[in-house]
């Protein structure tokens, strides 16, 4: 794979395109009855709101019906690459015996593969990253290449050690981005933050990596420059906060908080429909 290749890995193939897609998600992940979700859903067995053409029945009323779980989520284009590539299109209602199960079980592993594509294109557009471009785009062609692999491949794939792989990468990333942040940069790995209020809080550059963020209360906060890999952002009050520059956020981590028309996002992100529109 060229290099040209490796950069243009963005976009629309690294985000769930439900219309090329055998409604995988709908069917291969389990889900426990919860705030989130409704009812509990075993791993393999179709939710009773998928249609025979693969859509979701109650799409426009996810939120109102108790399904809130399904409207964060987001594949990052893992499964119309295991429908339509992994697989061929072949769809797992009319496949051979034995195809549906291992469809399920290969999906989860390209979506964590696709993740890491997402976080390795993102760093390859960071300027301060340039140092580790090398790395990046030797990191980024392999992980595209693990996602090429045939079915009983990526089931055996040890794709927790490929991702501590890259995390050495992805953190060293994070160090040379958040070097240009003047100041005393908070360091809140893993923290603890549940409901913690940090209304108005300076985080600019600011580690919050695996930081639990649940209901924590952000309005009005100054995370610029800050690294947000893998922290939990569900129902975080985001309100008026200031989130340019930040790094390693993704769709679905902004789609589980709340915020408002005043909320500054990065270029790559869209505003959550469902946020209020106050300015």
């Amino acid at each position: 794979m060229s290099d040209q290749t490796d950069d243009r890995l963005d976009g629309a193939r690294l985000r769930g395109d439900c219309a090329d897609c055998f409604g995988l998600c709908c069917v291969a992940l389990p889900f426990a009855a919860s705030a989130d979700f409704a009812l509990d859903k075993p791993a393999g067995k179709p939710c009773p709101n998928l249609r025979d053409d693969h859509r979701c029945g109650i799409h426009t009323g996810l939120r109102q019906k108790g399904f809130t779980g399904c409207t964060v989520y987001d594949c990052f284009g893992a499964g119309q690459k295991v429908s339509q590539i992994t697989f061929g299109g072949q769809d797992w209602r009319t496949g051979p015996a034995g195809q549906a199960r291992q469809m399920f079980e290969v999906f989860p592993v390209v979506r964590q593969l696709h993740e890491l594509l997402w976080y390795l294109t993102e760093a390859l557009a960071l300027p301060a990253a340039r140092p580790l471009t090398a790395g990046l785009r030797e990191a980024l062609r392999k992980t595209e290449q693990l996602t090429l692999l045939p079915p009983d491949e990526l089931v055996a794939l040890d794709v927790g050690a490929h991702r501590r792989d890259v995390d050495v990468l992805l953190l060293r990333t994070s160090e040379l981005a958040r070097a240009g942040t003047r100041g005393k940069k908070k360091d809140r790995r893993g923290a603890d933050l549940v409901g913690a209020r940090l209304k108005g809080a300076d985080l600019r550059g600011a580690t919050l990596r695996g930081a639990w963020l649940i209901a924590a209360d952000l309005t009005g906060a100054d995370l610029r420059g800050a690294d947000l890999i893998g922290a939990d952002l569900r129902d975080a009050n985001l309100t008026d906060a200031d989130l340019t520059g930040a790094f390693f956020l993704t769709q679905p981590q902004l789609d589980a908080a709340r915020g408002s028309a005043g909320t500054r996002l990065p270029a790559s992100l869209v505003r959550p429909a469902h946020w209020t529109a106050r300015s």
